[in-house]
């Protein structure tokens, strides 16, 4: 027992000169141990580039409408009813083809008098000449006629033709107003409209009739107009080729010729109107619809262009940012024309001058720029 207790006393004792040393380790502090200090924060590099001329060749797009090359709202000559239809909503015609026939009885009868009359002024003429002729182979002999029965004889004569030819014209009037019952096509096309049936009262434009007794349209051809914005209009030229797309059909493109310039600008608009033909034999295009047109502006002269990113459209002002003596200046620019990411400038600037690709307004003007790398090419 004396020997169990002697051998517990000696690793109790043992146990807590363990714990001391321990404690006395975890709070001592080695002297090659020091306090680790946070990394300085470093401003990264600001891309810039050199300023350099090129030609941007562009285009812009804007709405056009297709009309017809002709068009026309057939009306009736003189007031009367349709006796017969020969074309419809669609119809395809010819120049001269007749359309619908009219009646007026009325006619019939002011041709039927004009005839008449004619025919009585004929014979007036045929007696008072040959009373004349007569007289003038009487004459020959001396002392047989007076001159003044052969003056007066020769007068009834001319006033007897006189009154034959005006009855001739009042005939042919008559007649004309006749044939403007047959309603014919002045042009070839497309019948786009019809408001008139069998039996309907016609008239001219206002008096029988407020809407045309057809409509008809040359689709075969048609024009393409749009307005130019005053800027862009020294790039179009008669002839000039254009393409376009329509919404009806947007996998198709089709192309115009410009072939009428107006010359001048629209006082309101400020744009100049431009007709441009189209060839439209398959009859895919329909008048009245809306194009998108593409039009080309290429470049006449080399300008300053940079990446648009460089470009900065504040609420102050539109600039790009000029890397001078590793300060930020602020440079006014006026935009120009844009494509593929790129944009024309005009302002204070020469080819050379390091400018920051990324622009933006918080790079403040006279800004420290210390730190800046040339931006790779792509």
């Amino acid at each position: 027992m004396k020997m169990i207790a002697s051998k517990l006393y000696a690793g109790a004792a043992c146990c807590c000169a363990f714990l001391a040393v321990s404690f006395l380790n975890g709070c001592s502090t080695p002297a090659n141990k020091t306090e680790r200090k946070p990394a300085e924060e470093v401003t990264p590099a600001r891309e810039v580039f050199l300023l350099q001329k090129g030609k941007l060749a562009a285009s812009f797009t804007l709405p056009g409408e297709l009309v017809a090359y002709q068009q026309v709202d057939i009306y009736a000559k003189n007031s009367s009813f349709v006796k017969a239809l020969y074309a419809d909503v669609g119809s395809q015609v010819s120049t001269g083809q007749l359309l619908a026939q009219m009646e007026a009885p009325e006619l019939n009868s002011q041709l039927a008098g004009a005839q008449s009359r004619l025919k009585s002024q004929e014979a007036i003429y045929i007696a008072s000449k040959a009373n004349y002729d007569r007289l003038y182979e009487t004459s020959q002999t001396p002392g047989t006629v007076s001159q003044n029965d052969l003056d007066q004889a020769l007068a009834k004569k001319n006033s007897d033709f006189a009154q034959l030819e005006s009855v001739k014209q009042a005939l042919n009037e008559v007649s004309a107003t006749k044939d403007y019952l047959a309603i014919k096509a002045p042009f070839g096309g497309v019948i786009s409209a019809r408001n008139i049936n069998v039996g309907a009262y016609v008239g001219p434009s206002g008096k029988g009739s407020e809407l045309p007794m057809f409509t008809l349209q040359q689709q075969s051809r048609l024009r393409l107009v749009v307005s130019v914005p005053e800027d862009f209009t020294s790039f179009l030229t008669s002839g000039s080729k254009v393409n376009f797309t329509v919404r009806a059909l947007p996998n198709e493109k089709f192309t115009a010729t410009v072939s009428r310039l107006a010359g001048a600008l629209d006082s309101k608009l400020r744009s100049e109107r431009v007709e441009m033909d189209v060839y439209n034999d398959n009859k895919k295009l329909l008048p009245g619809m809306v194009g998108e047109v593409t039009l080309p502006t290429p470049a006449k002269d080399s300008t300053l262009i940079i990446p648009k990113t460089a470009l900065v459209n504040s609420t102050e002002k539109v600039f790009v940012i000029r890397v001078n003596n590793s300060k930020a200046e602020w440079v006014d620019v006026k935009p120009g024309r844009e494509a593929a990411g790129r944009i024309e400038v005009y302002g204070n600037l020469n080819p050379g001058d390091t400018l920051v690709l990324t622009g933006s307004d918080e790079i403040r003007n006279g800004a420290d720029l210390l730190h800046v790398k040339m931006a790779q090419k792509k």
